[in-house]
């Protein structure tokens, strides 16, 4: 039986493309499902099985009504909530394998609405007209492929044609391909790393290895963070062991990493045995030095990592800011939970002697941690920088303490 891609998007505006699309795929062997997200009405291009009004009606929505307010807003709002619900009930059901939609702004938000509510691993691909600069709103935790458009998606002309072919193409590769049988039966514990944690962490994945458990590492940039508690609350991971928490940096002070505030909540939410340090906590980032916010122009720490990246170093209100929330994401818990805090500094650049050393602003954390945390959870001091081996090997030990006490309840 052939595989199916399921077309979905505003068929009221973009008719023509998704016709071309469509044509692609049939050529290619494969089977499509149409699905229209779009308010003003649909196309007689060709055969489309779910029309918009089922979508509405996924979201708690009517569709007449929807065309009544003739508010864009709104009825973009509504389509992306019942898409998403809809697709998810016809992915479990199986009635396909990948999705592919086209759009401009407004209609990647609605299909990539559709995307993001499907599992990791599922074959998506979008093209945008937004398949550049800022995209974390499209692609949010999930593998989204975002494929420009170069021109406006606005008719099928000799540059959108080549475009739409090997966007279609790609998703019928993506589909076809064999995926590797996995034989790693292995427990899974998941690790957030910074270029400025890198040697903890990997020393804590060859030991974790060695005991048997696979670690998934997940980059402390935003996505990363949110990728990664993503997998937590579909309940694939076993453990977190959260030596990089910087994302909450830059949540605090307005850089360009955070990760929002649910950051720190999934393990708990879900039960998880959670080790949770202050790696990277001394550091927000902001892109070149020119773009730093005008506030933080004068009186900071600022150090221009590279040319696209410049730190800035926490204060200790900042920190004690943080302290504060750290405790109460972990007061809020229902698994295994433990702090193990760096006395010798949080990162590289918080080592001694070195440029974001300020034994005081990391101090401040701490103490507002340890105010702030229900008395029955455990923090744990190590007199060594995040880096040492003798951090590292704490951390192992206190990892695999929280997953037995795991096992136990």
């Amino acid at each position: 039986m052939a595989q199916t891609i399921l077309l979905v998007g505003a068929f009221d505006t973009k008719g023509p493309e998704y016709a071309f699309v469509r044509e692609q795929i049939l050529a290619d062997g494969l089977e499509v499902l149409a699905l229209n997200t779009g308010v003003l009405g649909s196309t007689d291009l060709f055969p489309v099985d779910i029309e918009a009004d089922r979508v509405a009606a996924a979201g708690g929505r009517d569709l007449g009504q929807l065309r009544e307010n003739k508010d864009r807003g709104e009825s973009m709002r509504a389509m992306a909530e019942g898409v998403a619900e809809l697709v998810a009930q016809l992915y479990t059901e199986g009635q396909f394998e990948g999705v592919l939609g086209l759009g401009g702004s407004g209609g990647s938000s609605v299909v990539t609405a559709a995307m993001r509510a499907l599992p990791i691993g599922v074959p998506k691909v979008c093209v945008s007209t937004v398949a550049s600069g800022q995209t974390s709103a499209f692609v949010g935790s999930k593998d989204v492929v975002l494929f420009p458009s170069i021109t406006d998606v606005a008719g099928v002309n000799r540059i959108s044609q080549v475009i739409f072919a090997r966007a279609a193409g790609a998703i019928c590769g993506m589909v076809r391909t064999k995926l590797p049988e996995s034989v790693d039966e292995r427990p899974i514990i998941v690790a957030s790393m910074f270029g400025n944690t890198t040697e903890c962490v990997d020393a804590c994945r060859r030991m974790l290895d060695h005991k048997g458990y696979e670690v998934l590492v997940f980059h402390a940039t935003g996505t990363g963070g949110q990728t990664m508690e993503a997998l937590v609350d579909e309940g694939l991971v076993d453990a977190v062991l959260d030596i990089t928490t910087t994302e909450w940096a830059d949540e605090v002070c307005g850089g360009t990493l955070s990760a929002g505030p649910d950051r720190l909540s999934a393990p708990g939410r879900q039960g998880v045995p959670h080790l949770i340090a202050p790696g990277c906590v001394d550091m927000a980032n902001f892109g070149p030095i020119e773009t730093v916010p005008e506030k933080y122009q004068s009186g900071r720490n600022l150090y221009e990592w590279n040319p696209a990246i410049t730190l800035m170093r926490t204060t200790v209100e900042e920190n004690a800011q943080m302290g504060k929330i750290f405790a109460e994401k972990a007061n809020a818990a229902r698994g295994p939970l433990a702090f193990l805090l760096p006395l010798r500094g949080v990162s590289i650049l918080d080592g001694e002697g070195e440029r974001f050393c300020d034994r005081q602003a990391d101090a401040a954390l701490f103490s507002a941690l340890k105010e702030h945390l229900k008395p029955a959870i455990r923090v744990e001091e190590c007199d060594a920088n995040i880096n040492d081996p003798a951090f590292s090997e704490r951390a192992v030990e206190l990892m695999l303490e929280l997953i037995s006490a795991g096992k136990e309840n």
